[in-house]
């Protein structure tokens, strides 16, 4: 595969209308231009970040050093140092990005940053961080992460309205994607009474692919029939669809169109969680049958190296399956697998997931601030 070729597969993906986001940010890639290569050759438009890729950066690199030692130097403690940490690579994300914004008119050129996950059922301090994310970046092209927990809609409405362009992550269920985007809408029409220029806000809406069948997979193989046996891989993708569907259905009502007429623009679907976490799976099949013009696909490296190197790219996959994805979902309820069951175990695990990585990045950069303490 030339590189020539694999560059091609990516911009035919960003020709049918895909967003390439990478699923990854880390001060060394900032650093020794790996980002700004993805950015210049490979198609890239955007980034995302979560608390387990930032507890990742931290470990495995000294790049954080001189700044945990000026942090240890003026007395700041953990939380504090996290902030500063991240919301420094997030800025400095932002403005390699800062081209691709202004040519995509603000749709693309975004960089994510996510609320503390501990604050994922306080709707109160999950704003009051939201705000302090925004102001401490200070870029037009970044995006708050607030979690589609129960307690986060409320705070994505309030967001909204206050002008702050908001990810909405952790969506795992069809009505949730749908409380979702009403949370928007709510949003919006608040912005708009307060005088807010909509035109100024933009929102996306991660919807999560692999670990709905990671979860369902699981079900599938404890109910040891070839009918189950043929099912697994499916869910996750038929989830997506049908959440695709949805958005088209949200996004075609006049309460809608009255909004658009002022200047706002759709909340776009973001296919999160596009690795593949079996490998007897296809590692770009996440990918390839998620093809439909108006998303976002964030994807880990790996994945995004996969695509441009063997994508199976056979122009929109997505459009034409809304009745067969139901079909398939129905029959998973009459194995006995559980779709609410299912959604709510994802949104609880994940959440615990990231509340672990923040520990985890609490302890890093208590060590940190430790070594730089002792090195003075």
């Amino acid at each position: 595969m030339t590189e020539n070729t694999a560059t091609d597969r990516l911009a035919e993906l960003s020709g049918h209308g895909v967003s390439i986001w990478l699923d990854d940010l880390s001060r060394g890639h900032l650093r020794d231009g790996v980002l700004a290569d993805l950015v210049g050759t490979k198609h890239v438009v955007g980034v995302t970040t979560n608390p387990t890729i930032f507890a990742g950066a931290l470990a495995k690199a000294h790049d954080y050093d001189e700044q945990m030692g000026v942090l240890a130097a003026a007395g700041s403690g953990v939380d504090d140092a996290v902030i500063a940490a991240t919301t420094d690579d997030v800025r400095d994300a932002a403005d390699l990005f800062a081209d691709v914004y202004q040519r995509t008119g603000g749709q693309d050129g975004r960089v994510s940053i996510e609320v503390d996950p501990r604050l994922s059922k306080d709707t109160d301090k999950t704003i009051e961080q939201a705000r302090l994310l925004w102001s401490t970046v200070d870029r037009p092209n970044i995006f708050v992460k607030i979690p589609a927990t129960k307690e986060g809609l409320p705070a994505i409405t309030k967001a909204i309205s206050e002008g702050i362009s908001i990810n909405v992550t952790l969506i795992f269920s069809l009505d949730r994607y749908r409380a979702v985007a009403n949370a928007y809408l709510d949003g919006l029409e608040l912005a708009q009474r307060a005088g807010i220029d909509l035109s100024g806000i933009r929102s996306v809406a991660s919807f999560f692919v692999s670990r709905v069948d990671t979860e369902i997979d699981k079900r599938l193989d404890a109910i040891r029939t070839d009918e189950a046996k043929a099912l697994k891989g499916k869910a996750g993708i038929a989830n997506a669809r049908l959440a695709f569907q949805a958005f088209e259905e949200i996004f075609s009502t006049p309460r809608w169109e009255e909004l658009a007429a002022a200047g706002a623009h759709v909340q776009r679907p973001l296919w999160a969680s596009t690795g593949v976490k079996d490998p007897a799976y296809p590692d770009t099949m996440y990918v390839d049958e998620l093809v439909v013009d108006g998303v976002v696909n964030t994807m880990p490296e790996k994945t995004m190296r996969a695509v441009a190197d063997h994508a199976n790219l056979r122009g929109d996959t997505v459009h034409g399956t809304y009745e067969e994805s139901r079909r398939l979902l129905d029959q998973l309820e009459r194995l006995g697998v559980s779709y609410t069951d299912v959604t709510d175990t994802l949104e609880e695990e994940a959440v615990v997931k990231f509340e672990k990585s923040w520990a985890e990045l609490a302890d890093t950069v208590t060590a940190a601030l430790a070594r730089a303490g002792v090195a003075r």
